[in-house]
This record gives C-alpha cells, structure tokens and sequence, in this order.
C-alpha cells in the first residue's frame, strides 16, 4: 500500500494510481487524516547473494531508462506531478524565485582567452538561459557575438561546452552539449565570417581540445559509438585519442592512442607550449594517478611515443617545457604537491623547482617567463609568481577570502587573466600583466545588492575522531544571534574536490531571506592535500559522514542553529553524503536535499561512468569493499519505523554521470518505509543532466523549491 505523506490533493494523486491503488491510498487517508499518498512503486523480488549476504533489491526495474521503459516514465511523471502540487503548497516558493531571479539578474563574464589578436569570453546579460561566447579584436575592440546557444533550443537546454580557438584565432573549435549530457558534437566555426565548417565529430565525452600549433586540425578523445538504446547508462570504456584534419570526414581521423588492453583508461591528449609534442594522460579513476606518453609532432603527423610515467602512482599536471626539459606540478614525494621539471631522455630523475608548502598547492601555469601557482590556505585561494627556475618573484595580492580561478596563458605572452569570487561576490576578471606585476580590472558586475550587507566566518569544530574541520559560515549582517536561526548547510567530501569560497545567487537568497548558509570543508576533500582527501575514501568513507554530522552538532551547539534548524544539502556524491547521514542521524536534521546522488553503493559501477568512482568507493565486486559499501549505502540503510526528515530529493532524466535510477530506487525504499509523516518526495528535470549545461531558469526554478521545501521544515520565515 503506498506510504502516507503530507502533500496536495488526493483527487490529484489518484489520477495516476490504478483504481485500487488509488482506493486503497483513499481509505489510509481517512483513517490517518493525512491529504496525499505517494505514487505505487512495485517492488519486486530481486535479490542478489554477495559473500554471503542476501541483498534484496526491490527496485531494480527503476534502473531503466525513461526513455526506454514506458513504466519508468509512468512512476517519474506520477511522482513529478505529485512533488508539484505539495510544492505549490509552499508560500516562500514564489518568495525564493522571485529573490533568486533579481540576484541573478547582473552582467556576468566567464575568463578571456588571447589567441592572435583576438579575445575570445563568454557574457550573459542576466537571465539569459545560456552564456553568449563573444569575441573582440583587440583587448580594447568592441565584443561581437560569435555563438549564441540560446537560439539552439526552445527550452534553452542546449549549451555550449568547452570551447578554444586556434593558435592564430582564426577558427573556433567548440562542442555542443544537449539537455545536460556528458556526450559532446564538436564543430569548428570560422571566427571572421561566423560560419561553420563542415567539420563535425561525434560521441565525444570526457576529452580534451587541442588545436595543432598550424591549425590544420585537432585532437580529441572519444568512445566507440554505443548500441541503440544505450548512450545514457552503457559503461564508457575504451577511450581514444584521434586527429582530425580540417575538411575531412569524421571516418578519416586518425587514430593516435588508445589502450585496448587496459579498455578501463581515459586518455587525454594536450599539444605543448611549443607545438612539438603531443602529451597524452592516461587514468582509470578518479583519482589524480595518471600515467604520461608523449608523442613527437612533425609534418608526417605524431612520432614513435615515448613513455614518461607508466605507474600510474601519482598527480602529473603539465606546466610548461623548454625542449626536452618539462615542468610538471606532481605530488610525488609531496602530498600537498610540488614542482619539479625532468627530461624527457631519463625521465626517473627529478628537479625540485618548488618544494612542497604548508599550503595545499592546487595549480600552476605558465604565463610569459613566470610560472603563476595557485595554493589554497584553509580552503581560502592565495597566488603567487615564480620563475622558470623556481625562483619567488612576488606574491599575487587577492581581493579577500575568496576562490581564484583562471591564469592560463602562453610563453611567449605575459599577459593573464584570473577570475576572483566569494560568498557574497559574484565573479571579477582581473588581467594580469606577468612582467610588470601590474592588475586591471578587465570586467566588474553592476550589483543590485550591496556584498558588505552580510558577514563570512571561518570556524573549525571537532570531528568524531578529534580531526579539526573548517567551515564557512555565511550570514546577513544584522541577525539576531541571540537564538538559533534556520540553517543550510552544505558538504561533498570526495574525489580531491576542495569547497572553495565562490558565488551562488540562489544559495545568497537563503542568506538574504534571514537564514544562515554554512559549507563544511570534509574529508575526502583536496582542501589539505592527499593526506587529507585518503582520510575520507574507500574504508575511511566513514570519517566523511562523521565530519558532516559533527558540523550540525556545532552549528546547534554554538547558536548559530537551533534544534530542528539545520537543513542539509548535497550534490553528486554530497548527495551520497546527504542520504549516509539521513540515515545515520535522522534525528538531527530538519530536512534533507539530496541532489543527483550515489544511492546504490552496490551497483553503481554498472552504469556510465560510475567504473570510474572505485577510487573513492572501492570494488563492489570485492568483499572487503562490499562490507564496507553495504554499511552506508543509502538505498539499503533506510531505517523502517524511524521518524526521518523532510526529504526532497532531485535528479534529472538526462543525467549519465551518476544515472538517475539511484535517486529513483532510493526514493521508492523511503517512501516505502514506515519513515514518520514528512514529505519523502523525488523532483525529476526533464531535459537536464547532472548540472553543467542548465539553463538559468531551470536554475532558479529548482532552487526555489528546494529552499522553500527547506525553509518550511526548518522553519525559515521567507515572506
């Protein structure tokens, strides 16, 4: 019989129930005085004996493909429209979206980037749903549109990806990524006309793209086309490298690296500052263990290679070369990174230019004669210049704490630019002059809020194990602190990705509507180098969940939240994050926002690029792996007969990073399970993917409901 829950009429809900369903959901529904039953999720009786245990899987026939099973599409429509009504219900829905659209709406620049005399950026006006790629000639000229997507598509849900124009600027390659998905076309424009060639290339996903120095073509990595039916949940194996040459089919590329023995490897390819070799980086995970092989470029195309890392042990991330002496940023013999340089004829031995620092250094890029390093200090940004021997030449001065992006350039140019943002700064470009040290701002946002009205802090608090943990905590200045105030707090903790201070509108109208936003720095993170990213994966997976429950127990403990205030949010595999911690402490949160999770831990390398995530989750074709994976899996720790939070969870039908079969199977458990009488409801986008590429109204859209949904069980008063 389908669960109770708190929501819209049921008039509405039994439309898509089968008549007794819909019977039945009426009679439960008299009896408990609840308003809504939740959609019928069949469950069958799948089960799977793993090292001995039974793991029942009732759900799996939500694995499907919405487009491919017409059941699936059914179960998503019937929760969507029941998810609806109940938030309609929500007065701060109207409230959020409306503050949310205004904070979005200021002139907003991506990154320039200098080829010949031209300068290529992206801009969107406000609430354009896609970014517009711009080019100027010269650093003063007049910026024209070259792409606009947003007349690709109706909805909007047709962007543009990765884009870099030739060495000369005068072709532009590009990729197009359609409702969200990790697939790419890549085509070529030619930037003085504004026509397209007839270059096209397809199944791209994951890759590189790089222009030889000649502009006779480029280089790319994609997998084999997938079989009917399967481009948005087969297993991506078997990635290559091509070459394509201006003017010529797709069918004529020419292959130059693949891996058919080790079928598990991305390979990458990056042309060399000085157009003379090829470097191809090869990984299996997602952890930064990359192996290297560069082939030698000349007029017949790429040479014999030569193997420089085949261990695949640690980070190597190509800075510059002089000849056949490379620069690389590595953390070999230096968890928190360093700069060596090598030759390409004894590659094993080592020059230390930059040793390791206390900091966690997170970049380098060679810009002129400089090499610019990014660290980051306690999850703050902090820059500054050395030479091509490692030398110090100054400090970078940043505008406050913040994140800094960006400092790419070329050898033979001094000139850079970085982007600068922070919790309640939206995004500056500054240009940077390598020679002179001299900055400029190239393009600064017109506001309609003023920054200084609200307060960043940095605390740290005390994990289980007695880890100290960093976290920022955002407010509007002016909050009555006397007594706790309803709080979202965030985290991911995985795959090396560090919570660096940076700019959402749609978290800030949280923050402008008297709640406090707070971002935990976990584990599994790269905010302290691999020490600190080792402590929260595969065994230790655990200390991640712990740091987040730790942080709500602070925020509770010091005021910032009252009991019953604190509404968590995650994405991806802080989705994961969100749904372990449900389950573990139910009763410390008020309300859960899972977004795009890893909710089946037993499964999810089945599925697209889910084989890449072992490096942070182990094998679960393991045991070891597989006892730990079954502890916290989401989807089979569901607590039957425990009060759970209010529980909005949110996927999209186009997502093929972490397919949406997770959140479809583990929102079927919750609501199957007898998980006290708040909402336990699934919003599914149509037409998106895991994030990248959604327009801004979808944006706005499914911000506003998450945060109303948070605000009413946090107790947020929003009007």
């Amino acid at each position: 019989m389908p669960r109770k829950a708190l929501s819209a009429p049921l008039a509405l809900v039994a439309l898509f129930m089968t008549p007794a369903a819909a019977q039945a959901a009426e009679e439960e529904a008299a009896a408990t005085g609840s308003a809504i039953a939740y959609p019928d999720s069949p469950r069958g009786n799948t089960v799977d004996p793993q090292f001995g245990v039974d793991v029942a899987d009732p759900y799996r026939w939500l694995e499907d493909d919405v487009r491919v099973n017409p059941k699936v599409a059914d179960w998503v429509a019937a929760q969507n429209k029941v998810t609806d009504a109940y938030l309609g219900t929500l007065p701060g829905r109207d409230a959020f979206a409306k503050r949310m659209t205004e904070l979005y709406n200021y002139e907003r620049f991506g990154l320039p980037t200098k080829a010949g005399t031209r300068y290529f950026y992206s801009r969107n006006d406000g609430l354009q749903p896609q970014s517009v790629l711009y080019v100027r000639e010269g650093l003063k000229g007049e910026g024209r549109i070259l792409i606009d997507p947003n007349s690709w598509a109706k909805d909007g849900a047709t962007a543009l990806a990765e884009w870099t124009p030739s060495e000369d600027g005068k072709y532009l390659l590009y990729s197009v990524q359609d409702g969200g998905t990790d697939w790419r076309i890549v085509r070529v424009k030619d930037v003085s006309t504004g026509k397209d060639l007839d270059d096209e290339v397809r199944w791209v996903k994951f890759s590189a793209l790089d222009w030889a120095k000649d502009g006779s073509g480029f280089y790319y990595s994609r997998f084999p086309e997938p079989k009917e039916g399967e481009a948005f949940q087969s297993l991506n194996e078997n990635h290559a490298v091509y070459f394509h040459k201006l003017g010529t089919p797709q069918a004529a590329d020419v292959l130059i690296h693949a891996t058919p023995d080790k079928p598990k490897l991305n390979n990458a390819a990056i042309v060399t500052d000085d157009g003379k070799y090829l470097l191809v980086v090869g990984s299996e995970g997602t952890d930064e263990r990359y192996g290297l092989t560069l082939y030698p470029l000349g007029s017949k195309g790429a040479g014999k290679p030569v193997t420089l890392v085949d261990d695949f042990a640690n980070n190597w991330e190509y800075v510059t070369n002089e000849g056949t002496r490379f620069t690389f940023l590595t953390n070999k013999g230096a968890p928190r990174q360093r700069i060596v340089s090598l030759d390409i004829k004894k590659p094993a031995q080592l020059t230390e230019l930059v040793a390791e620092s206390e900091d966690t250094l997170v970049g380098a890029s060679r810009v002129g004669s400089r090499i610019i390093l990014s660290y980051l200090g306690d999850a703050k940004s902090e820059a500054e210049m050395v030479a091509l021997d490692g030398k110090k030449v100054a400090n970078i001065r940043l505008a406050d704490i913040g994140s800094a992006s960006g400092f790419g350039g070329k050898s033979r140019d001094p000139e850079t630019f970085y982007a600068f943002s922070s919790y309640a700064r939206p995004t500056t470009i500054y240009r940077l002059d390598t020679n002179t040290g001299k900055t400029e701002i190239f393009a600064e946002p017109k506001l309609t809020f003023k920054p200084d009205d609200f307060t960043v802090e940095q605390r740290f608090y005390k994990s289980k194990d007695g880890t100290e943990v960093p976290m920022f905590v955002v407010m509007k200045k002016g909050l009555d602190r006397s007594k706790g105030s309803p709080t979202l707090l965030y985290g991911y903790g995985g795959f090396n990705v560090s919570m660096t201070p940076g700019f959402s509108p749609t978290r800030l109208a949280w923050v402008d509507k008297g709640g406090v936003l707070a971002i935990a720095n976990l584990r599994g993170g790269g905010e302290y180098g691999k020490a600190w990213h080792d402590a929260g994966r595969l065994d230790k997976k655990q200390n991640v969940f712990d740091d987040f429950i730790a942080a709500g127990e602070y925020l509770i403990a010091e005021g910032i939240a009252g009991k019953g205030q604190v509404a968590i949010e995650g994405g991806s595999n802080g989705g994961l994050l969100v749904g372990a911690v449900t389950n573990q402490r139910p009763d410390l949160f008020a309300a859960a926002l899972p977004a795009v999770g890893v909710m089946d831990m037993l499964r999810f390398d089945r599925f697209t690029a889910g084989r890449y995530w072992v490096d942070d989750y182990g094998y679960p074709s393991k045991e070891g792996d597989f006892k730990n994976l079954l502890a916290y899996s989401p989807y089979h720790n569901i607590k039957d007969g425990t009060a759970y939070p209010a529980v909005l969870v949110t996927t999209a039908d186009t997502d093929d990073r972490v397919v949406p079969g997770h959140s479809f199977k583990y929102t079927a458990a919750l609501q199957h399970a007898k998980a006290g009488d708040k909402p336990h409801l699934i919003r599914v986008e149509t037409r998106a993917g895991h994030g990248s590429g959604k327009p801004t109204d979808k944006i706005i859209a499914e911000a506003a409901d998450k945060y109303a949904f948070a605000a009413k069980w946090t107790g947020l008063d929003v009007e």
